[in-house]
C-alpha cells in the first residue's frame, strides 16, 4: 500500500509541477508529512 501511495505522492513532481510531493496542493501526501491538508486522512501512516 505505501509503495502504491509514494507512487500517487510523486506523480506531481515527476511532471515537474513541483519540488515535493508535499507541495501539491491537492495531495494526501501533505497529511503524511504532519502539514494540513484539505481533508483529513484517517486509517494507517
Amino acid at each position: 500500500m505505501r509503495q502504491k501511495l509514494d507512487y500517487i505522492h510523486h506523480n506531481p513532481v515527476r511532471r515537474g509541477y513541483v519540488e515535493r510531493p508535499e507541495h501539491w496542493r491537492y495531495s494526501s501526501a501533505r497529511n503524511y508529512a504532519g502539514e494540513p491538508g484539505l481533508l483529513e486522512i484517517a486509517g494507517w501512516s
